[in-house]
């Protein structure tokens, strides 16, 4: 018997098929508008912040920098450019293993202890997506290899960077100043947004001063880039703007001379242009090269330059205070006439010494046994300090201070220059203050001599005898002279004129000027050793003791002391203007331990005057061939 087979139920399997599909549609449905929701959470309820997240993964705003504004002296020589360097740049945040990436890089770029030193030092300062300079100045042989290994390397790369040099090395240090590394006090002072690219500022000199006119403003690309951070093309971009381009007051051949005048010595020269106050010269002597300090100075390098006992670093020319000596006399007497203390012809007997009325201590001439009868005139050109004792006791110190002070003396000069100090004008609320004692008779004896507390700087020298050049006119003292925005024509900077001195009785002046035109030119003048020149000028020499010559020999000549230690000998100086109708320039030289400040004065102010020794030819005898010419110098 046959089995029945079953019939489908067609009905059940139609319900079933009908369950499924609205349970699927339901699914879907449900799918479909959570699928909605998240496009509304992505697209319009967080749209903006998934917008610039996408943004960062392809585009880069990088900050561009400025391109360091040059500097020239006065005939447009270049003292301070950029040149083109490669530098080994790191991004941290790019970066996961630090150790061993630095690791991995020293496998193919050589790295110092100094160069990974830096980098963390750096890398305090910066924020993580900032790039920090791991290694500068890479040979061509090192990007090469690098290069052929930076895909191992995402974070890591080479770039062209324009840094400072100084082609002058050494000339010019202590006026131009150099550029270094911004560190973390700098960080707290400046605009950071302006210095993102930047790593360098100015730490001295007229880099410093100048600083914002130098430095420009910082620009910015937006850059695309591949999935390993390499940028691909530049969207957009804002141009940075460039710094200002100074031109200085200097002469740099002038300079160039002083520096060779003063080759050997410790000491400072300034010369000043006195109708305009313009710095013709600032030199300070020994220097130091500044191209050291731009890409970070090791420490061996400074530790020489500063355990040197010549102190390269110390600019003598702002900071180096100096006893002024005999320096000092011609601006007591302009005093001493103006105030009605003394006359032309006033004069005193001099035995070679000086006793206050109520003393018994006795203050020695230099010279033993004194010059006589000395009035104003002959007191300047010998030098006598008996008579400036008299005059330092009938001025008294608050009078005498009051005159040095219209000169600039005991203060600021104003020069754009930040590391100027102001000298020392000793009085009795001084000596309270800084040394505290009561102040004695003896020290304004001492005072009108340019001895005891007061001190000076060559700066300062050279200003007051540019006032005394100028009869009374006064300039603040300055070493810019144009500024320059790229592409665009100079803008001459005015001189600045401070309040002048002015005298009762202008005649005054000259009287002074003729006795210091007779320290050179008159019999028995101290100057006797800058000699008899082409042009007028007019001088004071002068010589600060660094000791008591008691203490070795009483009997020690001071024009010999050779039998002292170079470090015991006295500092001399010398100030001057030429020419003495017209005034072209005003000088100060101060020698460490060394007597030769005529000297070297009259070899600068033969140079400025009547220009470069001429070199001429000797002919051979008889007309003799030879190889080579032989020279002599005709001054």
């Amino acid at each position: 018997m046959r089995k029945r087979v079953a019939i489908k139920d067609h009905q059940q399997e139609i319900q079933l098929i009908n369950r499924r599909c609205i349970s699927t549609l339901v699914i879907m449905v449900i799918l479909v508008l959570l699928l909605i929701a998240r496009l509304v959470w992505l697209q319009l309820i967080n749209h903006n912040h998934f917008t610039t997240l996408s943004q960062k993964n392809w585009l880069d705003l990088v900050p561009l920098e400025p391109t360091r504004g040059l500097i020239y002296d006065r005939n447009g020589l270049l003292l301070a450019e950029n040149i083109p360097v490669y530098s080994l740049d790191i991004i941290p945040n790019k970066i996961s293993n630090m150790p061993k990436t630095l690791a991995d890089i020293a496998r193919i770029v050589p790295l110092s202890d100094d160069d990974i030193a830096q980098f963390h030092r750096e890398l305090k300062q910066h924020r993580r997506f900032d790039e920090v300079t791991l290694k500068l100045r890479l040979s061509e042989e090192e990007v090469a290899r690098f290069s052929e290994n930076q895909y191992r390397l995402p974070g890591v790369r080479v770039k062209a960077h324009l840094i400072r040099h100084y082609p002058f090395v050494n000339s010019l240090s202590h006026v131009l100043g150099y550029v270094g590394r911004i560190n973390i006090d700098e960080l707290k002072e400046i605009d950071t947004t302006n210095y993102s690219a930047s790593n360098y500022i100015g730490k001295l000199g007229i880099e410093k001063f100048y600083e914002d006119e130098l430095h420009g403003t910082v620009g910015y690309e937006q850059a695309e880039n591949d999935a390993s951070g390499q940028a691909l093309r530049v969207l957009n971009q804002i141009k940075p703007v460039p710094g200002k381009n100074l031109y200085l007051t200097l002469d740099t051949k002038l300079q160039a001379e002083v520096e060779k005048a003063l080759a050997g010595h410790r000491g400072a020269v300034v010369a000043i242009q006195p109708a305009t106050g313009q710095i013709l010269a600032m030199v300070s002597e020994p220097s130091y090269d500044p191209n050291l300090f731009v890409a970070g100075i090791n420490n061996k390098d400074f530790q020489a330059l500063q355990e040197s006992p010549d102190r390269p670093l110390y600019n003598r020319a702002l900071r180096g205070l100096y006893p002024y000596g005999s320096t000092i006399k011609p601006f007591i007497a302009v005093g001493g006439l103006d105030l009605g203390v003394i006359t032309p012809n006033y004069a005193i007997s001099d035995p070679g010494w000086y006793k206050l009325p109520t003393s018994s201590h006795i203050f020695h001439d230099h010279k033993r046994g004194g010059h006589g009868t000395v009035n104003l005139f002959r007191a300047v050109i010998v030098s006598c300090d008996t008579y400036f004792f008299d005059l330092a006791h009938r001025l008294g110190i608050q009078r005498l201070d009051n005159v040095l002070q219209k000169f600039g003396f005991g203060q600021l000069t104003g020069v754009d220059l930040d590391e100027e100090l102001p000298g020392v004008l000793a009085s009795p609320a001084w000596k309270r203050k800084v040394k505290g004692v009561s102040w004695y008779e003896g020290d304004t004896l001492n005072s009108g001599i340019g001895q005891g507390f007061m001190q000076v700087t060559a700066l300062q020298l050279a200003t007051g005898v540019a006032i005394i050049a100028n009869h009374g006119k006064r300039f603040i003292p300055h070493l810019l002279l144009a500024e320059q925005t790229p592409g665009q024509s100079l803008e001459m900077q005015a001189s600045t004129q401070h309040d002048p001195v002015k005298l009762d009785n202008p005649a005054n002046w000259n009287i002074v000027i003729n006795a210091m035109v007779g320290v050179i030119m008159a019999p028995g003048g101290t100057g006797y050793h800058f000699g008899k020149a082409l042009y007028s000028v007019a001088a004071k020499t002068g010589t600060a003791q660094n000791h008591s010559i008691k203490v070795y020999n009483s009997n020690i000549d001071h024009e010999d002391q050779s039998a002292l230690p170079e470090k015991l000998r006295d500092n001399s100086l010398f100030i001057a203007f030429a020419p003495v109708d017209k005034p072209k320039i005003a000088i100060a030289v101060i020698v460490e331990n060394d007597l030769g400040a005529p000297q070297i004065a009259r070899q600068i102010l033969d140079y400025y005057l009547l220009g470069p020794p001429l070199v001429l030819p000797i002919a051979p005898a008889n007309n003799t061939k030879v190889q080579g010419t032989a020279a002599h110098v005709i001054h």
